[in-house]
């Protein structure tokens, strides 16, 4: 069994574990306590085989990871876990793309899976609104903006040191803004991110060309019927990124996820409609870490575990308690 965090203060061997689960990839890494990843492994998620097989493959992956690690001598101090949706103990909401995913009980299948007693889970872009914060291009903007441009399309917001959770854990989940006058949620719709995500791109791209595109193809193809469909995408998308501007007039946003290869095309874009439509502009500017900002999120997590023990121990020590 892998030692938990109740042993001797962390020493300079001891490391975190991070695992990011996304809706069609998984990324698994390990990273010393000053943030830094290794090496990272990389999988499908193969969404339409389920929930369950996902969790097995990132779990192999994990320990082989920590493993390796663990041969100068160190130990995993805790472990990070992200996904989309809002992760509560029992059941994750909100994330729809891998069936049975809303039924995991995340956190629980780490800590059970790995042996490690120290497991937090939360929100993949939230948690990358943390490590931007810490880490990357969001230092020290109040506020600042993290905006998620993958498979799906979401923000997360740091105030006064702080990202915003929201009273339901759901802030920032702006893939389900109405595009038309369509009932969004209640109908089992996220209309942004069906309009103008990465995979929502994919499949109207390819339903205009008859035969199979991602979502990267379509930003390149040189079909104008394709590239009509991506810039009405862009378009849509910037309105609402300017609606998030004019309600938080934020310092700066900062730009992420597996669109980002397209960056040059989408953060123009972008950049015109906040100086057309917001009343005081922010920065835009592209991540630190556009294409593992989550991964670096769940490190940053389990970072924050980490500390958090430690600080209870050096207190516990100061008045005598233990």
């Amino acid at each position: 069994m892998l030692l938990p965090t109740d042993g001797p203060a962390p020493g300079p061997s001891d490391f975190i574990a991070a695992i990011d689960f996304g809706a069609t990839k998984i990324a698994v890494s390990t990273a010393g306590l000053d943030g830094t990843l290794a090496d990272h492994v990389r999988l499908d998620t193969l969404a339409a085989a389920g929930a369950q097989q996902a969790v097995a493959r990132a779990l192999d992956a994990a320990r082989a990871a920590i493993a390796t690690a663990s041969s100068g001598g160190g130990r995993c101090l805790a472990v990070g876990v992200v996904s989309p949706g809002v992760v509560r103990e029992d059941r994750i909401l909100l994330a729809p793309n891998v069936p049975g995913w809303e039924d995991l009980a995340l956190a629980a299948a780490i800590r059970d899976g790995l042996q490690i007693t120290e497991v937090v889970a939360g929100n993949d872009v939230k948690a990358a609104t943390l490590a931007e914060a810490r880490w990357g291009s969001l230092r020290g903007a109040d506020p600042g903006v993290f905006l998620s441009l993958g498979s799906g399309i979401a923000v997360g917001v740091v105030a006064g040191g702080r990202v915003l959770a929201g009273h339901h854990g759901a802030a920032g989940e702006i893939g389900y803004n109405l595009v038309g006058d369509e009932d969004g949620v209640s109908a089992g719709r996220a209309p942004l991110e069906e309009h103008a995500g990465g995979l929502a791109i994919s499949q109207r791209a390819s339903r205009l060309l008859g035969t199979p595109i991602t979502a990267e193809d379509a930003f390149a193809h040189a079909d104008p019927r394709v590239q009509a469909l991506v810039d009405e995408a862009i378009d849509v998308l910037g309105r609402h990124v300017a609606h998030v501007a004019i309600l938080l007039d934020p310092e700066r946003i900062a730009v992420g996820g597996g669109l980002t290869g397209a960056a040059d095309r989408i953060l123009p874009a972008l950049r015109s409609r906040l100086d057309r439509s917001v009343p005081m502009a922010p920065e835009l500017v592209l991540a630190r870490h556009p294409h593992d900002a989550a991964l670096h999120g769940a490190a940053a997590l389990a970072l924050e575990r980490v500390t958090d023990h430690h600080q209870q121990d050096l207190q516990g020590t100061t008045t005598g308690r233990g």
